[in-house]
């Protein structure tokens, strides 16, 4: 492959660019540094510029994915519009769209084993993605007196891992995961379920 010219900062895109690349297709654990520069049409050496390794390259990409994915959510929340509980329900569908459309991050954030604690900014981004259900949670329980009232960091976290579930069992294209409905149904149907059995909304909504 013909070396190209990259300048002005756009080698670390590059890179990033190529790493994506190479994690939808090997995963996250498949490919070296030297892969990457491969596909960049770079020197080897020239990644040591960037990233000291492997692992800082696919924590920058699940950085970025985490920003990505909190804006979405944000976007999907919309503020708590039109009501709480849509809201609420357009998180998970936000979820199941961000796996299908930025698999490579999907992938970086939440398969390749990387701590979140690996540097301040990839915490940072993570802690702002689940800061998004965590605020749509505390809105969807706000007419229950606050003795009575769920955690909102504990049912949005389990709403997190069934939105995780269907992703894996079912958004994902593995093997022997063809879903009986459609996941979006799946994910909304199984919420609604979990948020009738807290008392979190009443039983014919």
């Amino acid at each position: 492959m013909a070396k190209r010219g990259y300048h002005h900062g756009n080698l670390r895109q590059a890179l990033i660019d190529a790493a994506l690349t190479l994690i939808e297709e090997q995963g996250p654990q498949g490919f070296t540094l030297s892969d990457a520069a491969k596909l960049a049409g770079v020197t080897p050496a020239a990644v040591y510029r960037h990233f000291a390794g492997r692992d800082e390259l696919v924590a920058e990409i699940a950085r970025q994915g985490f920003e990505i994915f909190a804006d979405l959510m944000d976007h999907a929340y919309n503020g708590g519009k039109p009501t709480a509980l849509s809201a609420f329900e357009a998180t998970g569908r936000a979820y199941l769209a961000f796996a299908r459309k930025f698999p490579g991050h999907y992938m970086a954030m939440f398969e390749s084993g990387i701590s979140l604690n690996t540097n301040p900014d990839l915490a940072r981004a993570s802690d702002r993605a689940r800061q998004v259900f965590s605020r749509a949670a505390e809105a969807l329980s706000q007419h229950i007196p606050a003795e009575k009232r769920p955690p909102a960091s504990m049912f949005s976290a389990h709403i997190w891992a069934m939105s995780h579930g269907v992703v894996e069992l079912f958004t994902r294209g593995a093997p022997g995961s063809r879903a009986p409905f459609p996941p979006e149904e799946l994910l909304e149907t199984g919420i609604g379920i979990y948020l009738r059995g807290l008392g979190l909304v009443p039983p014919d909504n």
